[in-house]
């Protein structure tokens, strides 16, 4: 069985976070530039089995698509071409980064620490990949 990675795709940044080879618990992984993120995600399936991309789905109020939805629409047809043999699972993603900031209020992060952008972005894709598993 191989692992599940969650992308919480954005226009600089992109988090991302895995599972173990069982698929039982989530966990983050980095955050990557999304310039960089095609050839990351190829380096990474290189060492590791991945089954699944769990890309998050980014949706306003009234349910219609955000404005990056055009962005994750472009790449995600890059990475099926770049790498077709992976499945590709869209998951909502609303409320995603105020759940990660909130995390990390609770888990007693300092304000300074709490700014940390590319660490929203990995808390998120945790949270997606999280919610994935809880309803599987």
């Amino acid at each position: 069985m191989g692992r599940i990675l969650a992308i919480d795709f954005g226009k600089k940044r992109t988090g991302i976070a895995v599972t173990d080879q069982l698929q039982i618990i989530a966990s983050g992984l980095t955050t990557v530039n999304t310039e960089d993120l095609l050839s990351f995600l190829k380096e990474y399936i290189a060492k590791e089995k991945v089954d699944l991309f769990l890309i998050g789905k980014p949706k306003q109020m009234d349910n219609s698509d955000s404005e990056s939805e055009a962005l994750i629409i472009s790449f995600l047809k890059k990475l099926q071409q770049q790498i077709p043999n992976i499945s590709i699972l869209r998951v909502d993603e609303r409320f995603t980064s105020k759940m990660a900031f909130q995390t990390m209020i609770d888990s007693g992060l300092k304000r300074k620490q709490r700014r940390n952008k590319a660490l929203i972005d990995e808390i998120s894709a945790t949270i997606i990949l999280q919610s994935y598993l809880y309803n599987q």
